[in-house]
């Protein structure tokens, strides 16, 4: 993989939430190796640290940095975005893939417990980054929030009543900034937007050898998601402003 330095994304400044993970490792690379300055966070500094050095190695140089952020915390959100506006001039993307998941054997034996931890890391990441990075987006010519949910969302299951539930409202928060981005741009349309990839779970290399008979039947690979992502700033934002993208069947 090259440095980037003439790719599609040349000169974007883009963030990415959660980006200590399989898919967030996938995404810092397809960024970095596009062209992007990435400015990533995780909430474990050790898992991000290894994320960004591995980026920044393979995209031979690229700038890929890392900040531990709590997007439990509102103002320690806005304070990121400012500070990413102000060492770069410009932020042209927030790819938000904080994730996690709580499930029960029945709908019956559901806990509220799974609701509560699943809202804050499923919901309140999404509103903080949204009302943090929302501005800085609109000024951008091709401002970007990507959200990245579940099928299960549309078509939930009795035991994923927590989750569905959770992935549902991030969903409804993250169509609610598309509007605002649609009402910005007026009758000549957004020009930045809101959008949502929906995959039905994620798979990864460690996954497989882990189970090397499993077949994974409709889950997308992080590099795959992580080709999607990039996609994104190919599309106008009409494409992509409140629209969900789907990358596996819909239900």
């Amino acid at each position: 993989m090259g440095n980037g330095a003439n790719g599609a994304l040349s000169g974007a400044v883009i963030a990415v939430a959660g980006a200590g993970g399989a898919a967030g490792r996938a995404t810092l690379l397809r960024l970095a190796g596009a062209g992007a300055t990435v400015v990533a966070s995780d909430n474990d500094p050790e898992r991000l640290a290894e994320a960004v050095d591995a980026a920044s190695f393979a995209s031979g140089g690229a700038t890929v940095t890392g900040d531990t952020v709590d997007l439990l915390d509102l103002q320690s959100t806005h304070e990121w975005a400012a500070h990413i506006e102000k060492d770069f001039g410009r932020v042209d993307g927030l790819v938000h893939l904080v994730g996690g998941w709580r499930g029960s054997e029945t709908f019956t034996k559901t806990s509220l417990d799974d609701w509560d931890f699943l809202e804050l890391l499923l919901v309140r990441t999404v509103q903080h980054t949204s009302l943090a990075f929302h501005e800085a987006l609109q000024r951008s010519d091709r401002g970007r929030y990507v959200l990245i949910s579940a099928a299960g969302a549309t078509r939930p299951t009795a035991g994923n009543a927590a989750y569905a539930a959770a992935k549902a409202a991030a969903e409804a928060w993250t169509l609610a900034m598309a509007d605002y981005f649609s009402k910005a741009g007026g009758p000549d349309g957004p020009t930045s937007a809101a959008g949502i990839l929906v995959v039905k779970a994620l798979v990864h290399e460690a996954m497989r050898a882990d189970r090397p008979n499993a077949k994974f039947a409709g889950f997308t690979d992080v590099e795959d998601l992580a080709e999607a992502i990039a996609g994104i700033w190919q599309k106008s934002a009409a494409e992509v402003n409140g629209n969900r993208l789907w990358l596996t069947e819909k239900p």
